[in-house]
């Protein structure tokens, strides 16, 4: 256990909570090897069934601790910077969001507080989005350190919001307000403060509850539908639907159904 997060799992949910409220959450680079394991669990545990990250404290995060992390920026001695070890590195995080945006599992990300830089492209990568009414998200990467949010933020969250708010907060820098997130689909609910744990949970539960193979699959689904024409779409909705209508767990629901409809009604 670490004083920056907290892991937990319970009825199939892994939960990932930040806990540095004393550097606003920084990520650190225990949390960012908590996530990759919680990630790496997600993907080979059966019994984790859905991710949960969240956080507690005055933010959700204030993005990466630049001073605390190796950012393997690629600073040679004589202060030239080496561009493959630049690229390494933003290799070494897209790999982790590429890995949460593509597994067959749900991942939710729950943000009690301001969620800043790295916190926002994290949260593009994630299925389910929620935020707390003094949630706010920004990119401040362009004025703070004059680069682009360099983990797949541009890329997801324009492909989330358009490059009408795209713009608004990666290149204005300006942040947006929780329910002016929801307003423009990055979040799916905004709970209230005394709500919002229970409330992420119940969401959380009610994933496991559903079949793994289906979530799987309309994953999947869904993320291809988003890049292909719609012939292939469709093309892959029979196919997937080929093997859900065959399974036995859809075979023993209907019989279940079955069963229930022929039972004499009281």
């Amino acid at each position: 256990m670490s004083e920056h997060f907290r892991r937990e799992l319970d009825d199939g949910v892994l939960t990932i909570t930040f806990t540095r409220d004393d550097k606003l959450n920084a990520v650190s680079a225990p949390m960012l090897a908590a996530l990759r394991g919680a990630v790496a669990d997600l993907g080979d545990d059966d019994a984790v069934r859905v991710l949960v990250i969240t956080a507690e404290g005055r933010h959700f995060t204030a993005g990466m601790d630049i001073t605390t992390i190796d950012t393997g920026m690629g600073f040679e001695p004589d202060g030239s910077v080496n561009g493959r070890s630049v690229r390494r590195t933003y290799r070494a995080l897209h790999l982790l969001m590429d890995e949460i945006e593509a597994i067959e599992k749900p991942v939710i990300l729950a943000a009690q507080g301001p969620c800043r830089g790295f916190g926002l492209e994290l949260a593009v990568s994630c299925d389910f989005r929620f935020a707390a009414p003094r949630t706010t998200f920004a990119l401040p990467e362009v004025p703070n350190l004059g680069v682009l949010p360099g983990s797949g933020g541009i890329s997801r969250l324009t492909r989330l919001v358009g490059p009408h708010w795209a713009r608004w907060l990666a290149m204005a820098a300006r942040p947006v307000d929780a329910e002016r997130a929801l307003t423009i689909g990055l979040v799916h609910d905004v709970f209230a403060d005394e709500e919002f744990a229970a409330s992420v949970r119940e969401f959380a539960c009610s994933l496991v509850a559903l079949s793994p193979q289906a979530l799987g699959l309309a994953k999947l689904a869904i993320d291809a539908a988003a890049s292909v024409d719609r012939t292939t779409a469709r093309d892959f909705d029979r196919v997937a639907n080929t093997l859900l209508l065959t399974s036995e767990e859809h075979l023993a629901k209907v019989r279940a159904f079955q069963r229930r409809s022929a039972a004499p009604r009281e």
